[in-house]
């Protein structure tokens, strides 16, 4: 797994645009006493089980993977010229 070139901010926003997406299914509403690897990995199942991305081996799922895999989805969705991937 390659680090990607602004990756933190890239997990930032893509964190965000993910609850909205989980929210926004109407299957989950987030409480602010939930811990961010708890809604990271809900949200990783539930874009895993909307085939919305591939899931990693079982053996593979750890923070820094989701992490990585959250940005990249999102890096996905940004323009070509978009700062965060330069």
């Amino acid at each position: 797994m390659k680090k990607m070139k602004h990756e933190a901010e890239l997990f930032k926003e893509a964190f965000l645009e993910a609850i909205k997406y989980a929210e926004g299914r109407g299957v989950v509403e987030f409480e602010p006493t939930d811990s961010a690897s708890e809604k990271l990995l809900y949200i990783y199942r539930l874009m895993v089980h909307d085939k919305v991305m591939q899931p990693l081996p079982e053996d593979q799922v750890s923070e820094k993977a989701l992490r990585h895999k959250l940005a990249m989805w999102y890096s996905k969705k940004l323009p070509k010229d978009h700062p965060l991937l330069k």
